[in-house]
This record gives C-alpha cells, structure tokens and sequence, in this order.
C-alpha cells in the first residue's frame, strides 16, 4: 500500500485512499499552491466544494501541476441552497466552469435536506447517466436519512463523506454505509490539529516514530475510511502521505477507537442553520 493505492467503490470506479481537502483554502495562489504541492507528491485526490468558493483555484493548481486531468480524482459538492432538481444541474454546470473540467469524479449532496435532496439526487443521477461524473454520493448523512433516502435511488451512493476522528467514530454508521456498499470518507480527520495534544495518540506517536497526525491518517485507512486531511503547508501535506510505511496493531487500533466520545467539531446534521 502506497500514496497511490485506491478502493474500489460500488460502481467499479477506483478511489485514492489518501486526498488533499481545501476547506478553508483561500482561493488563488493559496489553494493552486497547495494542490500543486500535493499533486507533485503523488496525491491523486483533491476534495472541493461550490461553497468553499476556491473551485476556481483548484482549477488552476490542476493545470499548473502538470498532472494529466484523468490521473486525477476530483470531486466537488452541491450546496443546500443549490440543492433541487434544476438548480442542482445549474449548479453542476458552474462548478465545471470554475473547476476548468468537463467532467467531475466524483459529486456530493453536502448536507441533507429532506424531500430537495431526493430532487437533487434525480439531477445527479441524470448527470452519472451522461457520463458527465464517474461517481455520486452523500455528504454529512446519518444513519435515518440514509434510511429515507436510499428506497427514492436508483443509483445507490458511492461515498458518503462524513465528520469522523477519533472522538467521534460513528460505529453503527460505518457498518451500515459497509453493509451498503457505500464508502465511508473522512472529513476533518485530525479535529483541526486537536489530535496533537491527546496522550493516547502523543504515546503512539512516540511508539511508532510518526507524529500524532500520522497516527490518526494511518488508524483511518485501516479502518476502512477514505482520509482527506486539509493543509495549504507543502511540508504538512507531504507529511501527512508518510503513512504507508507502518501499520497500527489491533490493540493501538482499539486505543484509538476507546478515544470516541460522539463528540462533534462541526454542525450536527440534523440541526445545521443552513
């Protein structure tokens, strides 16, 4: 296993296990920099939204990479108030505009919104049917709005992408996306830094001469979940790669699991104010 290693989603389409998140990147030279950093280093994975209003950026760090655009997993994310049938397919259409693409790997609802969430999966499934993007999923969707949502689909989701860190697991969520066929991903994965300063985490470090980070990237992966640790620092994004030299045994594993307090960094998804 390597910085190139990738899953298989339930459509056949191969994801990286490892990507570059830019939530909070600025756009221009910030995020181009930062995706060219990480593209120059073997990422093949660069997650955006619409919302994060950088699109255009990444865009430009892609070109400027000089990585070949089908070597790379791309996706990007519909924003509630763009979320609905035809909306959805505007706003599809604007982030290709700004990604500098004509086609996404992959696009995701970001937040669930009931009955317009099915309207927008309609969208998206029209747009898979095109070809116009190689896989969909959810974003932040728990358990009961999987519940409601999977009998409208007719593609089931690929991916859903949901906070998830030591402190908050979400074990009956995990299995039932598993039992689904849908990959869980990770966003916010090192609590934005919060992980340096857990001891369990600082001792595991010590035990395996990584960092504490690295501990956490590397205890993801090998629970099943795709990692897209955001940095716009070339030398952290670089060292948040050095994961695939090392494996975690099975009671550091559960070291790690017993940190889980379902405490959230984020929004709840059933009470987010936006």
């Amino acid at each position: 296993m390597d910085i190139s290693t990738k899953v298989r989603l339930n459509n056949g389409v191969e994801m990286p296990w490892l990507g570059l998140g830019v939530f909070r990147a600025e756009d221009g030279k910030e995020v181009e920099n930062a995706v060219v950093a990480a593209l120059k280093h073997g990422y093949r994975s660069i997650d955006t939204a619409a919302v994060y209003d950088n699109e255009k950026g990444v865009g430009t760090g892609i070109k400027n990479s000089g990585v070949p655009r089908k070597e790379i997993f791309l996706t990007s994310k519909v924003w509630n108030s763009d979320q609905g049938y035809k909306s959805t397919l505007e706003a599809f259409e604007k982030s290709l505009g700004r990604l500098q693409t004509d086609y996404l790997d992959l696009y995701l609802i970001h937040w669930p919104k009931g009955k317009l969430s099915v309207e927008t999966w309609k969208a998206m499934e029209e747009l898979y049917e095109k070809g116009l993007i190689r896989a969909i999923g959810v974003s932040n969707f728990l358990v009961h709005h999987l519940k409601d949502f999977l009998p409208e689909c007719k593609v089931v989701p690929a991916v859903n992408q949901v906070e998830f860190h030591p402190e908050l697991i979400q074990p009956e969520l995990l299995e039932f996306c598993q039992e689904k066929g849908i990959q869980p991903e990770a966003w916010s994965p090192i609590m934005k830094g919060k992980v340096l300063d857990i001891p369990v985490l600082q001792a595991l470090a010590a035990k395996y001469q990584k960092t504490p980070v690295q501990i956490v990237l590397r205890w993801d992966i090998q629970k099943g979940v795709v990692t897209i640790p955001k940095s716009v620092h070339p030398e952290r994004i670089i060292a948040n790669a050095d994961i695939f030299d090392f494996e975690l045994n099975e009671e550091d594993m559960a070291k790690i699991d017993r940190l889980d307090e379902n405490k959230r960094i984020g929004f709840h998804p059933d009470h987010i104010p936006f």
